[in-house]
């Protein structure tokens, strides 16, 4: 995530490239910190997306369908894309172990604590396999191609695209095996990002950093200047790329909560209605329908189960609740 210094990338054998080994310059690349920063903000846009959906600002699966869905894929796509740059412009010359294993470290560290506090926060959902365990993960295995031709990456990604479209066991259901990707059924989670088919993403990165390399064009997208207006606050979060990763959220969850518990809440009691008519409807009459609906918003409401129903997070004790409610207001209308 972090935006790294590059290096000269060492001659390949003649078999693999015609092309002479490229002289890079070390300085950061401002626009790379800049498009890093921009990917972040559009992170933080959709996460503030979901923490409304959450509370009942926005309809119910708001964030998991639409334009809101292809918005989340193309900033996890844009994500693993830059780690595959970055991981070019650090290793290019030869991998530097000890930087490279400190960065693992604080990607997988803070990968583990999010996992830990989701474990406990979202127990149904937790992330075990999210955006950080990906890129740690992914740093890893694109070691293998950073020095190679950009065609090969390039091939491979497409293999892991071809793969993920095309073949699925139920092996890879089992949960220790959940990370690769395969699974007929993607696992509950909030954030999941599988070998497949995610790391074609890095593997894209790579190829394409390799393919800029090899035309020794480096030096020009360096010397490109970034208005300051958009440069200076969009490098900054660039270059605290994990801080910010992990500390918006948190931010936005208390202030969207904050809002909604002493400002002003969300009244879902008519949007709960018609989902439950609509629903009723398919088998009932519309008078029962709705009759039976009015007595389950206020019984969901008399229960103190009408907030947590609307936010998804009922517990046991709480749904056995809802269903005698369920019960009672059926037995009321026959």
């Amino acid at each position: 995530m972090k935006c790294y210094r590059y290096h000269t990338v060492p001659a390949i054998a003649k078999t693999v490239s015609e092309n002479p080994p490229v002289q890079n310059p070390t300085q950061r690349i401002a626009l790379l910190d800049v498009v890093r920063g921009g990917a972040l903000v559009a992170m933080a846009i959709y996460h503030l997306a979901w923490d409304l959906e959450f509370f009942g600002w926005l309809a119910s699966a708001t964030t998991l369908q639409g334009g809101w869905l292809y918005f989340a894929r193309s900033i996890a796509s844009s994500f693993l894309f830059l780690v595959g740059v970055s991981l070019v412009l650090a290793q290019g010359q030869g991998v530097r172990w000890s930087a490279f294993w400190k960065r693992f470290a604080q990607v997988a560290g803070a990968a583990a604590a999010i996992s830990l506090v989701t474990w406990f926060a979202m127990p149904g959902g937790f992330i075990f396999f999210g955006i950080l365990h990906a890129i740690a993960l992914f740093s890893l295995m694109g070691l293998m191609f950073v020095q190679r031709h950009w065609i090969v990456p390039l091939l491979t990604a497409v293999c892991v695209l071809l793969i993920w479209k095309s073949y699925s066991n139920e092996l890879f259901s089992i949960p220790a095996l959940w990370w690769v990707g395969l699974a007929p059924k993607a696992p509950p989670a909030n954030d999941y990002v599988p070998v497949f088919p995610w790391f074609a993403a890095v593997l894209l990165g790579i190829a394409v950093a390799r393919w800029l390399q090899t035309r020794n064009v480096w030096h020009s997208i360096a010397a490109i200047n970034v208005h300051r207006i958009i440069e200076l606050p969009m490098s900054f979060i660039g270059r605290h790329s994990l801080v910010f990763y992990l500390v918006h959220q948190p931010i936005l969850l208390v202030l969207v909560w904050s809002f909604t518990t002493f400002v002003m809440a969300p009244d879902h009691t008519a949007r709960f209605s018609e989902s439950c008519q609509s629903s009723c409807s398919q088998s009932r009459s519309g008078t029962f329908c709705q009759s039976y609906c009015t007595c389950m918003i206020d019984q969901m409401k008399q229960e103190k189960l009408f907030i947590p129903y609307v936010q998804r997070n009922l517990s046991d004790t709480q749904n056995t609740r809802l269903l005698e409610s369920r019960d009672l207001c059926v037995a009321r209308q026959e």
